[in-house]
């Protein structure tokens, strides 16, 4: 859908706030800049790698007629998103508001939020975002279709809705089958919302490592979606939107006879979380950047970054450039590592660089991705999702 001017003054703030440059002094003049210039810690992105790992995607998505809609819950990044975009996505998948709010502002129409949006103040707000988008927002319950359908109606605007489906997850959504038609007669049946389809997310197949039994698994749960997508078309609702697949099933997902798109996200940057728990062979593109600050003993390293710079819950951070190490912790500002045998390397000073633990609970620690090519800064990108979690 076209995007007209902003009628509404938070969203020409937000406008322009993107436009700016608002990153802080110490990222201006960085581009040209050597890597182990930077000051610390820092986070970066190998533009190489995440472009060939987009690249990889989409040629996947290509190879059995899918369409990309990428979630953004971990980039969280206009700038990375419209190369997304640019690549062949057909939009974005945002887990918040907020976050759809800023991929709003910076012209992206067509976002699916894979999220329920419940009560008065968030339901304004997403009036307001489909003044300047197209989004849609999963739905799972009466008491939800009720408020969103009496404000959409008095909006004379109608919501595009999918289903969300339980396939396995046993997280939020409906039963497969013949709920999913019950629910889509009652969305029908409401003026102020329009149904477009389902969607659904096979988590529990993320951790397999056998490849056959994931594959198995993954088509088990899709075919209870696509079952109650094809149930729903046969009683007449038209069914566009057909949407699952994370960056730990995305493939398997893809080759499903009635997926119409995926929503793989974190592979573009991969970890060492999807490498180590979800078996995902990605290269690595996102890592942080960090100096030695003490060396009290030969076999101790300490660096300035810590859990308030990168997360260690899912999985550790995995440092580049070491030799074997016995033990690894993070602490609030720093982390601490002992090696497996006595070293003078590295100093005091030099630069250890980390591929990140786990990318969707690291990036919104930051105010900005350093993007690096070559060993250079090629560009700084604000994390303008960074804090919107309403």
């Amino acid at each position: 859908m076209p995007i007209g001017p902003p009628a509404c003054s938070a969203y020409a703030a937000m406008r322009r706030s993107l436009a700016m440059d608002t990153r802080t002094d110490s990222s201006r003049g960085l581009i040209g800049q050597t890597k182990s210039a930077l000051d610390t810690p820092a986070l970066l992105v190998d533009l190489d790698v995440m472009e060939a790992n987009i690249a990889r995607i989409v040629a996947t998505c290509r190879a059995h007629g899918v369409a990309w809609r990428p979630h953004s819950k971990a980039h969280k990044t206009p700038e990375i998103a419209q190369m997304q975009i640019a690549a062949g996505a057909i939009g974005v998948t945002c887990a918040k508001l907020g976050e759809a709010e800023v991929m709003a502002a910076a012209g992206i129409p067509d976002i699916l939020i894979a999220n329920q949006i419940v009560g008065p103040i968030k339901i304004a707000r997403l009036v307001q975002l489909a003044g300047h988008a197209d989004p849609i927002v999963c739905v799972d319950s009466v008491e939800n279709l009720i408020e969103l359908d009496a404000a959409f109606t008095h909006a004379r605007r109608p919501l595009r809705v999918a289903i969300e489906v339980n396939i396995g997850m046993n997280r939020a959504g409906i039963a497969p089958g013949t709920p999913v038609v019950a629910f889509a007669r009652e969305i029908a049946s409401r003026p102020g919302l329009r149904f477009v389809g389902v969607a659904g997310w096979e988590s529990q197949a993320t951790t397999i490592a056998d490849p056959a039994e994931k594959e198995r698994t993954v088509r088990d749960a899709v075919a209870a979606l696509t079952a109650s997508a094809r149930a729903c078309a046969a009683a007449g609702y038209s069914v566009v939107v057909v949407s699952c697949g994370g960056t730990g099933t995305f493939p398997y997902c893809a080759q499903q006879p009635g997926v119409t798109e995926v929503q793989v996200g974190g592979a573009i940057f991969s970890d060492m979380h999807y490498r180590t728990h979800y078996h995902v062979d990605f290269v690595p593109a996102l890592t942080i950047l960090t100096t030695v600050t003490s060396r009290p003993t030969p076999t101790r390293i300490v660096l300035d970054a810590g859990k308030k710079q990168m997360s260690g819950d899912a999985a550790m951070p995995a440092p580049r450039g070491l030799p074997a190490i016995s033990a690894m912790k993070l602490s609030a500002e720093h982390t601490k590592i002992e090696l497996a045998q006595p070293s003078a390397a590295p100093r005091i000073g030099d630069k250890i660089e980390l591929i990140v633990g786990y990318s969707d609970t690291t990036v919104h620690l930051h105010e900005e991705i350093v993007g690096v090519r070559g060993g250079r800064v090629e560009a700084v990108w604000r994390v303008a999702g960074r804090g919107k979690m309403k």
